[in-house]
């Protein structure tokens, strides 16, 4: 009896885990029981306006997303934490897109969080021994940065001049990274007395292994492109440092991974983010529906009568 009910038991929280990842992407990691005041945070986040997210989507099925506040080199202000939100479910409802660049306006990156918002925050009415509106924040920048993550598009976080704290982890919220001559990825958190909290960490280890990760946390060091694509941290160092050249190299970049079919581009990351994050037997079950959905589908079928040949 017990060894069944464990097993059905087992089988419910794969269940739940798979659904939660491939069925329910727009649901925050977190809730009331957790804590989480999700309107209490975005009225705070309100408060602190400046910046934006513009998000361009293209006919060949690649999205723009741009980090828009050079005058703090893209400091992610109240409204522009709420902003990404806003464009992440946007993206996670359009169903014709293959792929996403991330980049920031001003050729750089993103500096992370404007220290106003974070003095602001750290200043207000803390509840027992830790403070509310930080937590929350937390919470709420982790679920949208996870949602990111878990689209089912091909993204890659284009690099130029600084991606600091928060924007360095912005990064490794897409799935590749390209860097340009003279940029620099730096978690600058144990600076700051903290760590990474919006999923940084977590996923840096996933990236570069726990080792990797725990020296560039502790050292809190600034990594060049030479260092991060010997890190597995970067992909590639582009020809262009600035301007539209450096984001036409990450087009064409981008796009020898989301040539074909949206259906098939689509399935592909989404089998790579279930081996990711599911147990095997889980991923496996996943990729198998996955592979249903496509097998006889018409990039199938075309493939067929063209007799592909793998050269």
């Amino acid at each position: 009896f017990f060894p069944e009910m464990a097993i059905s038991l087992w089988k419910s929280v794969l269940q739940t885990t798979k659904e939660r990842i491939l069925q329910q992407r727009g649901v925050s990691l977190y809730n009331s029981a957790h804590g989480y005041e999700e309107e209490a945070i975005k009225k705070k986040l309100q408060q602190f306006a400046g910046g934006s997210i513009t998000l361009s989507k293209e006919d060949d099925g690649i999205g723009i997303l741009t980090l828009n506040n050079p005058k703090l080199m893209n400091a992610f202000t109240g409204t522009m934490m709420l902003e990404l939100q806003e464009k992440v479910s946007e993206l996670e409802n359009w169903k014709d897109g293959k792929g996403l660049i991330v980049c920031g306006a001003g050729n750089t990156f993103c500096s992370g969080s404007d220290l106003n918002v974070v003095k602001a925050i750290s200043n207000s009415q803390a509840s027992g021994d830790r403070n509310e509106d930080g937590m929350n924040m937390c919470m709420f920048m982790q679920s949208t940065l996870t949602r990111l993550m878990r689209l089912p598009l091909i993204s890659v976080a284009l690099v130029q001049g600084k991606a600091f704290g928060g924007g360095a982890e912005l990064t490794t919220a897409c799935d590749f990274r390209l860097m340009t001559p003279g940029s620099e990825i730096r978690f600058v958190h144990k600076r700051m007395g903290l760590v990474p909290g919006w999923g940084g960490a977590a996923r840096l280890v996933a990236i570069v292994g726990h080792g990797a990760a725990l020296r560039l946390l502790s050292g809190a060091t600034g990594v060049n492109p030479e260092t991060a694509q010997r890190l597995g941290l970067s992909e590639e160092t582009l020809e262009s440092s600035a301007g539209s050249g450096a984001l036409e190299e990450a087009r064409a970049w981008l796009g020898r991974h989301t040539e074909g079919p949206a259906s098939v581009v689509r399935a592909v990351k989404e089998v790579v983010a279930a081996g990711r994050e599911l147990p095997l037997e889980a991923a496996l079950r996943t990729e198998k529906d996955i592979f249903g959905r496509v097998w006889g589908g018409p990039a199938n079928l075309q493939a067929l009568a063209r007799r592909v040949k793998h050269n």
